[in-house]
């Protein structure tokens, strides 16, 4: 696979990542989860040079760490470990449809508890990335940025990134320690980051990871209404998900096929191949437990899109249904 590396400084990885989060919960929670398959996905990821594992410690809550450590026991260097901190699992059934209840916590001693908890989940002595998953309203972000720079100083920690932030925060972040990546949800189906945010990543030398980059399986023409998604699925809640606003958003579903069957790729490679032309420290990182659809997703870093391809996947519309 054709690499990149995590903004000017960071680690060279593939241009396309894994995301892990749906092999513990979130997605299809109906579906039992099959550990071994997952583990294996993990480990045939590093084989297609999707090296950048992207995981955190809530989820689960906090059994995701676990199983990408027991992936990559035997295989630690061929990988790029990216996980985060800053939330808290305050009760592990009592979110919507019996998710895990979590808030953000940005306090400093959280964070100093949290990396040696993560390291012993993951079983290393370092994580190559690690993240502040949401900003805590309550605590200033330079104090929560300040201990995540301590595992720095510490060896607990090589690189340090932001998740779901705008350019003030970077700004105030950078100020008490380099930021090597924000992660932001960004795909055809979500494009804020384009106005602000994804510019000014690239003008500071900032790679912009990109998380739901499949629009959570919809540009990949997985669901064409919503009785397709699975029971206990947290799409069911999401208003861009809901039949009416579905049956509208089709279209942008059907705008990446018809590219993607001119070039001979399917929707969910062109989907991605769009997010990896966005520039050169753009890396998706779709989640997957399924090897089908892993190898899928791998292939999209050899698909090249013109620049009509990418006119034309400009132009799909937006999506109706809100925000998510």
């Amino acid at each position: 696979m054709r690499t990149t590396t995590l903004g000017t400084h960071g680690p060279r990885v593939g241009v396309i990542g894994l995301g892990a989060m749906g092999m513990s919960f979130a997605y299809d929670m109906a579906t039992p989860r099959d550990e071994a398959t997952s583990v294996s996905v993990i480990r045939q990821a590093l084989d297609l040079g999707m090296t950048l594992i992207d995981t955190a410690d809530v989820y689960g809550p906090y059994t995701n760490e676990e199983l990408v450590g027991r992936a990559l026991a035997d295989r630690r260097e061929h990988a790029v470990i990216a996980t985060k901190v800053g939330m808290e699992a305050i009760d592990p059934t009592g979110g919507p449809g019996g998710s895990p209840l979590v808030k953000p916590n940005g306090r400093p001693e959280h964070v100093r508890a949290a990396i040696d908890a993560s390291l012993r989940r993951l079983g290393t002595d370092h994580v190559d990335l690690y993240q502040l998953h949401r900003v805590d309203p309550e605590v200033p972000i330079e104090e929560t940025w300040g201990a995540l720079a301590e595992a720095v100083t510490a060896g607990k920690a090589r690189h340090l990134g932001l998740s779901k932030v705008g350019v003030e925060q970077i700004q105030r972040a950078q100020a008490v320690h380099p930021v090597t990546t924000v992660q932001s949800e960004f795909s055809l189906w979500t494009r804020d980051v384009q106005a602000e945010v994804l510019p000014y990543c690239t003008q500071h030398g900032i790679a912009l990871l990109s998380y739901s980059p499949l629009g959570r399986g919809f540009l990949a023409g997985r669901f064409a209404s919503f009785d397709e998604l699975p029971e206990k699925d947290q799409r069911r809640r999401l208003p861009r998900f809901q039949q009416d606003n579905l049956q509208a958003n089709l279209d942008i579903a059907n705008g990446v096929r018809a590219v993607a069957d001119r070039v001979g790729a399917t929707p969910a490679q062109v989907a991605l191949a769009w997010l990896v032309a966005q520039g050169p420290h753009v890396v998706p990182i779709p989640g997957t437990k399924t090897p089908k659809y892993l190898t899928d997703n791998a292939g999209a870093a050899d698909v090249r899109l013109s620049p009509g391809d990418l006119a034309e996947l400009d132009a799909v519309p937006a999506p109706v249904g809100g925000r998510y």
